[in-house]
């Protein structure tokens, strides 16, 4: 594995071990053939980024279901970079995977021109797009008898870093309990090249955009407060200790994002009525 998959800020306790790495290989590819087993489906659609996240989920579930079983979908908006746009359709044909490209910005114009006071917020323009991806996803699973894999981590996840009801409007998320980090290890374990690997992570929402930027610290940092302060047992102040360039001010940020994206990680919610006590 290239020594700079994981960074010297990157903690111990998410470094899996080589023996790790393939235990969560086969457990993720026999979860994806499971899912797909289960649901009576012919297979899988993935939208594909060209980031790391779409493109190491792509390596297992082909691995999962063979390069038949997956259908890839790269859809291109006006701020999608053209390089991750080239990226993600030779994932495709390097894995040998049928796959459509779908520009998607005449279909999100549309909202653009029934709404188009929403052009001036530049979040609500940006998660148009993403979830017109999603309803692609679906109109492409549904009419092929597939499931709509998603590519969250647990980074994310736990931090409400996505649109609600757009890119995890899927059945499933493979690689959702690996931390960032963790899946630049298991990409390169499973032999993603490392240009790929090490790709600064964007959700191309709008252009210049980056996940870390928004976010407000890089994923060496968030990883190592949700694997020790939130997910673990370590103190706000311990925490700062133990990890090289973490502060205060990086746990307390990490702490407001996780609490206060809770509603996007629970269902919604209704009232419990009276009448039925």
């Amino acid at each position: 594995m290239p020594e700079d998959v994981l960074t010297e800020n990157a903690p111990l306790d998410i470094r899996f071990s080589e023996a790790e790495l393939e235990t969560a290989r086969e457990e993720i590819v026999s979860f994806i053939r499971d899912t797909v087993d289960a649901a009576g489906a012919e297979g899988a659609v993935l939208g594909l980024s060209g980031g790391i996240d779409s493109t190491l989920t792509a390596y297992l579930a082909v691995e999962a279901l063979g390069e038949d079983g997956l259908h890839g979908l790269t859809m291109p908006a006006r701020v999608s970079d053209e390089e991750l746009m080239s990226d993600a359709e030779a994932v495709a044909e390097s894995l040998g995977i049928p796959y459509d490209v779908i520009e998607i910005e005449p279909i999100a114009e549309t909202f653009d021109e029934a709404y188009p006071e929403g052009i001036e917020d530049k979040t609500a323009a940006g998660n148009v797009r993403v979830r017109t991806r999603a309803v692609l996803n679906y109109y492409v699973a549904n009419t092929e008898n597939r499931i709509v894999l998603g590519t969250g981590n647990r980074s994310e996840a736990m931090t409400g870093y996505f649109t609600k009801y757009g890119d995890q409007a899927v059945d499933c998320n493979p690689i959702g309990d690996l931390y960032k980090q963790q899946v630049r290890q298991l990409a390169a374990h499973v032999g993603v090249p490392h240009e790929l690997v090490m790709q600064t992570p964007t959700a191309e929402m709008w252009e210049g955009q980056t996940d870390e930027e928004e976010m407000g610290l890089n994923y060496d940092h968030l990883d190592a407060v949700l694997a020790l302060h939130v997910d673990g047992p370590l103190s706000k102040a311990a925490t700062v200790r133990y990890v090289d360039g973490v502060t205060e001010e990086h746990v307390e940020r990490v702490e407001e994002l996780v609490e206060g994206s809770a509603h996007k990680r629970s269902m919604p919610p209704s009232p419990e009525l009276s009448v039925r006590e």
